[in-house]
């Protein structure tokens, strides 16, 4: 008999989930709110651009999302440099460069360390010995989860200036959490997996369109090539467990429509808050409330159009200033259908933004222009065609010390059910890459020991 799977949730691991049961033959229906899939990781209409709902890159060390991509058939809409380089620009200053060689990790970043001049000279060689210890971390140990990253750099002679300009600048856009505020596991698995292990791993990738190509349009077409009911615009209201062993699932596409689906296994790969809201009663060991103690980190975007090119490479990173990352996105947002031929449209990622996240537009716009043209010398002299923000106050769990105790895994106490994310318990932060990993890994679960249903193992 063709096992029954119900997805609730279509961004990244629901997608992966729905398409990882497909393929071992399951009848799957996937269920998401909105009328897209994708998730946060999407893009919207906005006149005539295409505007990513946030800046999202990926590392070579993705291999799940990745394969992800992979299976989509959209590798050719995505690049991945050949090797790690990030400009790093600082008002008043000449740009510095963190590029690695083709040495073997850690060695192939030792000389752009080494030659990284917005650190004083004993900063960058203590960034050696800091960089060796944190090779040896274990991340799945609660005691290194129970510290803060900023502490243990501390303890390894790592002076503010250090954090602020080398590590924060890393550990802010993929922990979406100042060194402070963050898990030293969580930290121990961005470095080690992406700068310390492997030469390669740090490459960074991007989606040369929007995201909505990608997430939404693509993943669409593979969901039903595989056969997948998607339902898009319909929440789930409600899910019990029927006394057969299976699942009930109710939900509303429209005020007064209602709708009763029964399933033998349910993936549910919506937020913590949504999960708490709708999973029954002891699926899972923590006492009410965990969700809101697992909370979440906001995230703002600043979206600029000039009249003319003020950024040559397609992102740097910002040192000494209230910007963060800057990505040029004019071809991916099809900028020219509308604007000058040299207009150019930047993004601005501001992460772990809680002091920014309720700032009026005007406010942010007062801040950040002048930040630019402080940071990008043409951008003094160009004009600024179109300002706006958008905002994801609920962008990602809050990766404080101690968040490892409150993501779940996989499996919960209830039979049947099982959770994705990637604010599950995938070791990761909250990246692309977990959400993919969280799907993978639940639908394994899922399909362990399911009679002549194929299984695959997780990536």
């Amino acid at each position: 008999m063709t096992l029954r799977v119900g997805v609730i949730g279509g961004g990244l691991a629901g997608i992966t989930a729905a398409l990882r049961c497909a393929d071992a033959g399951c009848a799957v229906t996937l269920v998401e709110s909105r009328p897209r899939l994708g998730g946060l990781a999407a893009s919207f209409r906005r006149g005539e651009l295409d505007i990513d709902t946030g800046q999202h890159v990926f590392l070579r060390c993705c291999t799940s999302y990745r394969a992800l991509l992979d299976r989509l058939g959209v590798t050719d809409q995505v690049v991945l440099q050949a090797r790690l380089d990030i400009a790093v620009h600082a008002p008043g200053r000449r740009p510095s460069r963190l590029r690695r060689t083709r040495l073997p990790a850690p060695l192939h970043l030792a000389g752009a360390l080494l030659r990284y001049r917005p650190l004083a000279v004993r900063d960058r060689l203590r960034l050696i010995g800091a960089a060796l210890a944190m090779r040896a971390l274990d991340p799945t140990d609660p005691r290194t989860d129970a510290r803060s990253f900023a502490e243990w750099l501390t303890e390894h002679g790592q002076s503010d200036r250090a954090v602020a300009a080398l590590w924060d600048l890393v550990g802010v856009a993929t922990l979406n959490a100042t060194a402070d505020r963050a898990s030293l596991a969580l930290a121990a698995t961005v470095f080690q997996q992406g700068l310390l292990t492997d030469p390669a791993a740090g490459d960074i990738g991007w989606s040369r369109v929007p995201l909505g190509r990608l997430h939404d349009d693509a993943a669409g077409r593979a969901l039903r090539a595989a056969e997948v009911d998607v339902r898009l615009s319909t929440k789930a209201r409600r899910l019990a467990a029927r006394p057969d062993g299976g699942w009930r699932l109710t939900l509303t596409r429209a005020v007064d429509h209602e709708e009763e689906l029964v399933f033998d296994r349910i993936v549910c790969a919506v937020p913590p808050t949504a999960a708490d809201r709708l999973l029954p009663p002891a699926t899972l060991r923590y006492p009410p409330g965990w969700a809101a103690r697992l909370g979440s980190s906001p995230i703002v975007n600043a979206h600029v159009v000039y009249d003319r090119r003020v950024l040559e490479p397609e992102f740097v990173a910002a040192l000494d200033s209230p910007l963060q990352w800057v990505f040029d996105r004019t071809a991916a947002a099809g900028l020219h259908r509308r604007w000058p031929p040299d207009a150019q449209y930047l993004a601005v990622s501001l992460s772990a933004a809680d002091s920014l996240i309720t700032r009026p537009t005007a406010q942010l716009r007062a801040a950040l222009l002048p930040a630019l043209a402080a940071l990008l010398p043409a951008a003094r002299k160009a004009a600024v065609l179109d300002f706006f923000v958008t905002r994801e106050p609920h962008a990602t769990f809050r990766a404080a010390p101690g968040s490892a105790a409150l993501r779940p895994p996989a499996r919960t106490q209830a039979p049947g059910l099982f959770l994705a994310g990637a604010w599950t318990d995938t070791g990761w932060p909250a990246t692309m890459e977990g959400a993919v990993r969280s799907g993978a890994t639940a639908a394994h679960a899922l399909l362990a020991g399911v009679g002549p249903v194929r299984t695959e193992a997780a990536a």
